[in-house]
């Protein structure tokens, strides 16, 4: 199975999905499948996130499923008992980014500033989400805060403010291992079961 760096290099594009029926899971994993992106960031927003976790992780275990949103200790445990393969964070929490790497968690803090970057680093983090990456001024922003960073390797993961007009600007730079968005699954296509757009929009990711 490939590591949770070579899933982001490989495909480029995390779907961000907050779902609210575990009934959901398996369509929504399945459309994922048909659309050729195997990976998908299911975010603690909502009460049926952990179960979601929990079947996707046990029927459709070639996706390569995450928790989002993970904010408390609680919440690192309950994704890894639903069998998820990584976490992410909005913020940099360093108790909570400890927990993950003492239970074995491959964890994705958030990072908005230099300062927060050099804390990831110095808890031994190598891919960072860029959040709220639009608020925070975009691909340009992204490129000027992360320069004196290049060197050491971290990758990014910019999230917030991404959609299909913007998310290749920030591929074209050097650092950004993958975007996340929550264009591919809104939460309103997966309530009217609309399997085949989410489908069609991973395909049109993969074929930037």
């Amino acid at each position: 199975m490939m590591s949770l760096a070579e899933t982001l290099l490989k495909y480029r594009v995390v779907p961000v999905i907050a779902i609210n029926s575990a009934e959901a899971a398996l369509p929504l994993a399945d459309a994922l499948l048909e659309g050729g992106l195997p990976i998908a960031e299911i975010t603690f927003r909502t009460d049926a996130a952990a179960e979601v976790i929990r079947t996707i992780a046990a029927k459709r275990p070639e996706l390569f499923i995450g928790a989002g949103t993970v904010l408390t200790a609680d919440n690192v445990l309950a994704a890894i008992d639903a069998g998820a393969k990584f976490g992410v964070a909005p913020g940099f929490n360093p108790s909570i980014v400890q927990l993950a790497a003492d239970k074995g968690l491959p964890f994705i803090p958030g990072t908005a500033t230099p300062t927060e970057i050099e804390a990831a680093l110095a808890a031994n983090c190598r891919i960072l989400k860029f959040f709220p990456a639009g608020i925070l001024g975009g691909a340009a922003a992204l490129k000027a805060v992360s320069a004196p960073y290049l060197h050491t390797g971290i990758k990014f993961m910019p999230t917030g403010g991404i959609n299909e007009s913007n998310f290749e600007a920030y591929l074209e730079l050097p650092n950004v291992a993958a975007c996340g968005g929550t264009w591919i699954a809104s939460p309103k296509d997966i309530a009217d079961g609309h399997w085949s757009i989410i489908s069609e929009r991973c395909k049109r990711a993969l074929c930037r």
